[in-house]
């Protein structure tokens, strides 16, 4: 028996991606282990095979293999080829953002989040075991009716790409652009669930009534051309000279970013467990966000979470409390170095090895 894992699309910088390349190199100290995706970025052409070079049992001899699909998105090609292959199968839920984020930028993304859902509940009498990388997630399924349901967390690294150093040029451009002074960080994708326009909205109360002298840098990438548009807007329309959407940026660049800021700040209200919220952990930055979906779950008690239904005042308190109170910042930073050792990759890949081999 092999144990292979399906993905709907695989890309670089993408967590799931990541996250699936890590369990391979894992799966490969027991057998032979690939990963098929309907989607493969030409960047990843070498390591992430196309779904329909999956081979046959009659090419395998009968034999039937264990496959680990990590499910986050609708997708009909995909949901047929796991109904029609013999194989074995385990579902892994990154979690399906709520439709109604994109009814009005993307109505066919939205309709993918809306069949992901669907779709997952045409699974549930076919797999052997499913696996969520958070509790929230885990209750989303076994509300769908999964009866074996289990927590994974996710394996990844949480302090970032290795030997990577900051890249010296970062700081001096965004003093060029921002001026100097205490620095705000958001780190993730602008999309619509995350509350980017929320996060500008309280930045806008912050710097004007309260530290005017804050700088806020957002660094994650567009994927949506409409919000991506809608929060450059927003800028021009607060005057919010001293924020910036970063766009893409390499990897040294966003050590830079990590090795300036003073708090990691989110307004996000839907996430299945959010990496960014650990990697602040990690590198050693106290961080503020609203009590919503597993972001209390992923954070414990190592940060300044204000309500789920926050706004932009209270926000832009809590990103004041954490530049002004020294003693508080470094409190969150001591519970953080300790909270981060639960999403370290060994005890992440001891847990998924545990459940995997249960069912093989």
């Amino acid at each position: 028996m092999e144990i292979h894992q399906v993905l709907v699309s695989a890309s670089p910088a993408d967590a799931i991606t990541d996250a699936a390349l890590r369990l391979r190199d894992l799966l490969r100290r027991i057998g032979s282990s690939e990963i098929y995706a309907l989607h493969v970025h030409p960047g990843l052409a070498h390591d992430v095979r196309r779904l329909r070079h999956y081979p046959p049992p009659v090419e395998r001899g009968g034999e039937r293999n264990l496959l680990v699909f990590h499910a986050s998105i609708g997708e009909p090609e995909m949901l047929s080829f796991l109904l029609a292959h013999g194989d074995r199968l385990v579902v892994m839920y990154h979690n399906i953002t709520p439709a109604s984020y994109y009814q009005d930028l993307d109505p066919g993304f939205a309709a993918l989040l809306e069949a992901g859902r669907a779709e997952l509940r045409f699974l549930r009498d076919k797999v052997d075991l499913a696996l969520a990388v958070s509790r929230y997630n885990a209750a989303e399924l076994v509300a769908m009716g999964f009866p074996d349901v289990r927590v994974s967390p996710l394996l990844v690294d949480v302090a970032g790409p290795r030997g990577v150093a900051p890249d010296p040029g970062m700081p001096g451009e965004l003093e060029r652009i921002l001026g100097k002074g205490p620095t705000l960080l958001y780190v993730g994708q602008l999309l619509p669930h995350k509350r980017v326009d929320l996060l500008l909205q309280a930045f806008h109360v912050l710097s004007t009534h309260i530290v005017p002298e804050a700088r806020l840098v957002v660094a994650g990438i567009g994927r949506l051309p409409l919000y991506r548009q809608a929060l450059e807007g927003l800028i021009h329309q607060l005057g919010l000279y001293r924020a910036t959407l970063t766009g893409h940026i390499s990897a040294a660049e966003l050590a830079a970013c990590w090795s300036v800021a003073d708090v990691f700040v989110t307004a996000s209200e839907h996430e299945g467990f959010c990496m960014p919220l650990a990697e602040s952990m990690a590198h050693g930055v106290p961080l503020l966000a609203r009590r919503c979906a597993a972001i209390p779950e992923t954070v414990g008690d190592a940060g300044l979470l204000v309500d789920a239904d926050a706004g932009p005042e209270l926000l832009a308190e809590g990103m004041a409390e954490l530049l002004g109170n020294a003693p508080l910042r470094d409190e969150l930073c001591r519970r953080g170095a300790e909270r981060v050792q639960a999403f370290q990759p060994q005890r992440a890949a001891e847990t998924f090895l545990r459940h995997l081999l249960s069912v093989a």
